[in-house]
């Protein structure tokens, strides 16, 4: 339940604090008091469009905040699941408009995004005003008033799984489908493109080793000419290099006895005499490898040729890259092949779906029917005591051609106001007073289903008067049984069954137009009935008609 609101900046109100009671509360006041704009503070905090426009002159931003006992309400889980403190005996959710025209949302202080503050005061406050009496002709509407008496929550929960695991399995079919067809055209190219790879059969790395190749095969007979060139210069001929340094180590070695600088010299030289050595022997080995082949050459470069075209074709730079495409084109074949297999068992699975749904789907339609019922006769009598004793009602199910996300249900309430006249729809006949105590009726019937602890009426009884107030207050009576009811009203009738009676008022000062609200006393009670009934003109008799209404209320 609503048990306070403080409104700040926000239109004609300044700062305004009220602590509401439980039950059933009336709130009261001339036209153009500032009820409306009570109205669109709180509906700020069920998300409504923010407007700096209704930020007070001068202020830099506005705000509304509101604070609701929930330990009644099964909502521990919205808290764990959007990471905010849980605190059922006090959650307070508040919205700020700044004067840029942005707006901030908090619960219990933690910053949140509109889709939350929406997803949890939803759940909160239900504001019903006359335009709310539209909702009848909405089919979702009637739905959701059959799922709660019918207390399909659970059932709701398998028919929707079963609906999701039949169209996401429908919806795998078409795609595969798809894609098949589109592997099919194409299978022909697929299959020379792979045989195209798997013929050229090959290896990783190649393409490395084989540019290595051919670079020596090109370069052949000067490899072999400069490494003979080298052998020849280092250890061959009349003056060669490796004689050179070994008759040098012999005089430096002559010098070690009368010149110990020379051995450290001789040393080195011994050194750089085997690493030449070691070099003119490997390259004579590689001379004597190195051979020019033509035969070797044309078929190195025809497979570099081979690997070029590929990877020129498939817009590679790599022999890897070429395994990787011809793998993939093999597992599409395969899955070409293997095609009617997967086809066969997704089948499988949407039958299995289809009989899920379907059995979720009439159990569903079963339970709406006994409960359209029930609600019916409910509503027949509770309008009886509205004052259409002849009203009769019928929840008309029809069955969809396709499953829906809802069900597959299509519902049309029927309605007849006269004893004579057949029941049609009831967007198509009922008039607008009639709908008014229709919507009335219903909520009544399903306060004790829904799971909104306050429903605030928003002058829902306009152009009702007399007896008719009286018995629109006695429903409301019954309703604050099992919630918060929270009605603003012109009528005394329904004014003076209230539990708790607040009323909005406007000020003028030098300042300008403020509005507040104040919780009524017993004795100011008696003088606002009293107002409601004959004007500003207090009379003796409009003091003793107010003074019997309120004692007409209900211990």
């Amino acid at each position: 339940m609503l048990t306070h609101l403080h409104i700040q900046n926000y239109a004609l109100i300044d700062a305004l604090d009220i602590d509401l009671a439980a039950g059933f509360s009336v709130i009261t006041g001339e036209t153009g008091a500032g009820k409306s704009i009570l109205l669109g503070a709180l509906g700020l905090l069920l998300g409504q469009r923010a407007d700096s426009k209704a930020i007070k002159p001068g202020a830099a931003k506005c705000c509304v905040e509101a604070t609701f006992d929930i330990n009644t309400l099964d909502l521990a889980g919205y808290f764990e699941e959007n990471d905010l403190d849980y605190d059922p005996a006090a959650c307070t959710v508040r919205r700020e408009v700044l004067a840029s025209g942005k707006s901030r949302s908090f619960v219990n202080d933690t910053p949140v995004n509109l889709q939350q503050l929406r997803a949890l005061t939803s759940r909160l406050v239900d504001i019903h005003s006359q335009h709310k009496n539209l909702l009848i002709n909405e089919e979702k509407f009637l739905l959701d008033l059959l799922d709660g008496a019918a207390a399909n929550t659970t059932l709701l929960t398998r028919y929707a799984e079963a609906y999701h695991d039949f169209t996401r399995t429908k919806r795998e079919i078409s795609q595969l489908n798809l894609q098949l067809q589109q592997a099919r055209d194409e299978q022909d190219y697929l299959s020379f493109q792979a045989s195209q790879l798997d013929e050229a059969n090959l290896t990783e790395g190649e393409q490395e080793e084989l540019e290595a190749e051919q670079q020596i095969l090109t370069h052949a007979e000067e490899i072999k000419s400069r490494l003979y060139q080298v052998v020849t210069l280092l250890q061959e001929g009349e003056v060669n290099a490796l004689e050179a340094l070994r008759a040098s180590q012999q005089h430096l070695d002559a010098l070690g006895n009368v010149f110990a600088d020379a051995a450290p010299l001789a040393d080195r030289l011994q050194s750089t005499c085997i690493e030449v050595s070691d070099i003119c022997a490997e390259a004579e080995r590689h001379s004597e490898r190195v051979e020019f082949d033509p035969e070797r050459l044309a078929y190195v470069t025809d497979r570099l040729n081979l690997i070029y075209t590929l990877e020129q074709k498939h817009r590679v730079d790599s022999v890897g890259e070429l395994l990787r495409i011809g793998r993939e084109l093999n597992e599409r074949l395969q899955a070409i092949q293997t095609s009617d297999e997967r086809l066969a068992k997704l089948n499988r699975q949407l039958d299995e779906a289809r009989s899920a749904l379907d059995a979720a789907a009439g159990e569903l339609t079963a339970r709406r029917r006994e409960a359209g019922l029930q609600l019916a006769d409910d509503l027949t009598r509770r309008l009886a005591d509205l004052g259409m004793p002849s009203a009769r009602l019928d929840f008309a199910l029809e069955a969809l051609d396709a499953p829906t996300p809802l069900g597959t249900d299509h519902v049309v309430l029927l309605f007849s106001a006269n004893r004579n006249m057949p029941m049609q729809d009831v967007s198509d006949i009922a008039s607008g007073g009639e709908i008014a105590r229709l919507m009335l009726a219903l909520k009544a019937s399903t306060a004790r289903h829904a799971a909104l602890p306050t429903i605030i009426f928003d002058e829902i009884d306009t152009g009702v008067s007399g007896r008719m107030a009286e018995k629109m207050a006695n429903t409301m009576e019954e309703m604050a049984a099992h919630e918060q009811i929270i009605s603003i009203t012109h009528l005394p009738q329904i004014a003076a069954r209230g539990r708790a009676h607040y009323r909005v008022f406007k000020e003028e000062d030098e300042r300008g137009t403020t509005s507040h609200i104040v919780r009524l006393t017993d004795e100011e009670r008696v003088e606002e009935i009293a107002r409601m009934l004959s004007g500003e003109a207090l009379t003796d008799a409009a003091i003793r008609n107010a003074k019997e209404l309120l004692a007409a209320r209900k211990p």
